[in-house]
């Protein structure tokens, strides 16, 4: 049994890795500013920031491993700074923290949005070299700068492997990530266009499964892609009509003109409303990127073997219409009214 640290263990992927995590026997303590979910994995809790650097040396007296998961997972912010301060900061607190403790082992995070490139590629891999200039937004800048502080953690003896898990799909994800939310959109009948793009989607269980394999036989100073199955949207879209029963669009957008409303959307969302766009600049210029993943690296190393993401995306649609139909009372299964 080991004594792991999860920060943002109470988050979509957090809450998986914690339950898979106690399922093989660990003994789990979690760093979250988010209280625990109702229901949730049972864990010991410490409620603060990665950045609070005396609550940080407390949290990691006597872990023997560390799963730093904790950040801003969204693509708009009221204020931009949020994502340097968690995501980047956030992550050079964490790793100066471990090293001060002698954690022996530790997995970071990352994403795999800072490995889309801006020219196409007939699959992504692990040995894709991107700079921060290539970055699209603050949050993909964000991330690619907390990679770059996990890896020279390693550089300087810091036992890490960093993990690039995909799209994750499941039901619950109550903190309403961009995926979910671009699903909960096209089942509310948000949009009548679509901009066509890939998407690798992985069940959250393999997301979460694939970190503890890299905590288990990562090499140090590793990335290893979690990915699932590359999905093109307009094949998404039929699987949401079948699934709900609600006609989805049909017709696609010009980049052009999808670049134009992210650019109206988020100027709205940061001098009007306040509040999420629902398309933003940086998830279109993501979208315009997207392309296949390879997870063989991970597959080759790890062992890691991704599920189909049927069952899971399912599950998320079925609990996306639950939780429209709290707000909003529809016959999920039929043709939504016209809104």
């Amino acid at each position: 049994m080991a004594r792991v640290l999860v920060t943002g263990g109470c988050g979509f992927v957090g809450r998986h890795l914690v339950k898979a995590l106690q399922d093989r026997g660990d003994e789990i303590r979690v760093v979250d500013l988010a209280p625990p979910s109702v229901g949730g994995p049972h864990a010991e809790y410490i409620r603060g920031s990665i950045t609070d650097a005396a609550l940080m040396d407390s949290a990691l007296k006597g872990v023997d491993r560390v799963y730093h998961l904790a950040g801003i997972p969204h693509l708009w912010a009221k204020k931009r700074s949020g994502f340097d301060i968690a995501n980047r900061q956030g992550t050079e607190a964490v790793m100066a923290a471990c090293m001060r403790a002698n954690v022996p082992r530790v997995v970071h995070c990352s994403t795999e949005s800072i490995l889309l490139p801006k020219t196409k590629r007939e699959a992504v891999d692990e040995s894709l070299t991107l700079q921060l200039g290539d970055m699209p937004g603050p949050y993909t800048r964000s991330k690619f700068q907390a990679e770059v502080a996990a890896m020279k953690a390693a550089r300087e003896g810091l036992n890490v492997t960093i993990v690039n898990p995909t799209v994750p799909v499941g039901a619950g994800d109550d903190n309403m990530t961009p995926p979910a939310q671009m699903l909960a959109l096209f089942l509310k009948g948000g949009t009548p266009f679509f901009l066509d793009c890939v998407l690798n989607l992985v069940d959250v269980r393999d997301a979460a499964d694939g970190m503890i394999l890299a905590g288990d036989k990562g090499a140090v100073g590793e990335r290893y892609i979690l990915g699932g199955e590359n999905v093109r949207l307009r094949d998404l879209l039929r699987l949401l009509e079948e699934v709900s029963g609600r006609r989805m669009p049909t017709r696609t957008i010009l980049p052009p003109i999808a670049l134009a409303a992210g650019v109206v959307s988020e100027f709205i969302a940061n001098n009007i409303t306040r509040t999420a766009p629902a398309a933003t600049l940086e998830g279109i210029l993501l979208a315009l990127r997207s392309g296949a993943f390879d997870n063989s690296k991970a597959r080759r190393e790890l062992g890691y073997s991704p599920r189909p993401v049927d069952t899971a995306l399912r599950a998320e649609l079925e609990w996306l219409a639950s939780r429209n139909n709290a707000e909003q009372p529809t016959s999920f299964g039929h043709e939504a009214s016209a809104k």
